[in-house]
């Protein structure tokens, strides 16, 4: 089946090289590294498998996921969803499976599966692990959803680390399993991103392998999600996790993540709606909240008071970065204040050096030609002087009296 689909890969891509125009420029593209390598770690690869997840393949293994060599059984945890349209969904893109031969010991099957990005690895890992029989997380970093991350049970293990995860099946030396993580292939940029929400669970109390992480209705519904999967209105983008917490009580946190607040207020009233038109009593207690794009919901067997702290500790940071060198307003107004007292001072500065160029100027030219006039270079000021020292006289003079005998 899997050298049928190759072939007609290869048929496909012929013909689309005879339809190509005659003055076409050649393309190299590099063929992808191998997700298997051939010997690690003093084992040698064997029964090998392996092939590009397309639209025919996922036709073959929606069906019947025994199509593919993979562990989980075609109904996964009884929820009537198939694993292979959960790995559909978070966008399997190439798988690679077989048994690596060991020289002492049972050999040890491996499915490696490549995805469009990390988030979806992550959402696939997440899968897998809840097919455990008791899972618990073994490697990698001890926040849950950052860079890598493994876990184990009794049958084996699954790894996580960028864009792919590996199942392996049997008991494996840690040097072992590190060396097949080690050998998935690197991928940066944005598709090498893990995602953000599993970063937000709060940390008391967490059982981090519990954690469940989907990005469509088949994910949630499989792993058995709280809230129907038809109400969360997975066509705008919505990412949800599910994980287990104990402290005081067993219960269960479930964070919706939504790209508006808009689109996630109305998506959390109609979880409130729900609940209270099924019976608040039948979730247990329930502690709702919403941060912007997040709402967070508990359920479950938990203390009033640590659910209200569990919905209390969730917090959404959010960072604003800038592709090209832009100033921020407050930077352009402080730049603005600073360019004003720059030009007042220069201002001021120019006038004062006029000042005392004019005055220079002006002075100095009066005192030459005062000289050359063969005067003194400075000048006596003169000033109009008034003499009040005479006394002033009257405007009326004094009539003289008559002479006593006088006849007038």
């Amino acid at each position: 089946m899997l050298a049928a689909v190759g072939a007609a890969g290869l048929l496909s891509g012929g013909a689309g090289a005879q339809q190509a125009p005659a003055n076409s420029g050649t393309m190299l593209v590099m063929a992808p590294l191998p997700l298997l390598p051939q010997k690690l770690a003093g084992m040698t690869l064997a029964q090998t498998a392996a092939g590009v997840a397309t639209d025919a393949t996922a036709q073959e293994f929606s069906a019947d996921c025994s199509a593919l060599p993979m562990n989980p059984p075609p109904s996964a945890g009884g929820s009537g969803v198939t694993c292979a349209a959960v790995l559909k969904e978070d966008g399997l893109t190439r798988f690679a499976s077989g048994s690596y031969a060991r020289a002492a010991g049972a050999p040890v099957g491996v499915l490696a599966l490549e995805f469009g990005d990390a988030t979806g690895a992550y959402s696939a890992y997440t899968f897998y692990r809840s097919l455990m029989k008791a899972p618990r997380v073994t490697g990698g970093d001890a926040r849950v959803g950052k860079a890598a991350e493994t876990s184990s049970d009794a049958d084996g293990s699954v790894a996580w680390a960028g864009t792919a995860i590996v199942r392996v099946t049997g008991r494996v030396a840690p040097n072992e399993l590190t060396a097949i993580v080690s050998a998935l292939p690197k991928v940066g940029g944005r598709r090498g991103i893990a995602p953000l929400l599993p970063t937000l669970l709060p940390e008391k109390g967490l059982e981090a392998a519990t954690a469940r992480y989907a990005l469509g209705a088949a994910g949630y519904k499989a792993m058995n999600g709280v809230l129907p999967a038809e109400m969360l209105d997975w066509s705008k983008s919505t990412e949800a996790i599910t994980a287990g917490y104990s402290a005081g009580g067993k219960g269960t946190v479930t964070l919706l993540m939504y790209p508006t607040p808009q689109i996630a207020g109305d998506r959390g009233r109609a979880v409130v709606k729900y609940i209270n038109d099924t019976g608040p009593a039948q979730f247990g207690t329930v502690k709702m909240r919403r941060v912007g794009p997040l709402v967070g919901l508990t359920t479950g067997g938990l203390g009033a008071t640590q659910a209200q702290e569990l919905m209390t500790a969730l917090h959404l940071s959010q960072d604003l970065s800038f592709d090209k060198p832009m100033p921020l307003e407050f930077h352009a107004e402080i730049r603005k204040t600073a360019t004003l007292l720059q030009s007042i001072a220069i201002f001021c500065g120019i006038g004062t050096l006029a000042a005392i160029v004019l005055g220079v100027f002006l002075g100095g030219a009066r005192a030459g030609i005062r000289v050359l006039q063969g005067k003194p270079a400075h000048s006596d000021p003169e000033f109009l002087t008034i003499d009040l020292r005479d006394k002033p006289k009257g405007f009326f003079a004094k009539k003289d009296e008559p002479k006593s005998g006088a006849v007038s």
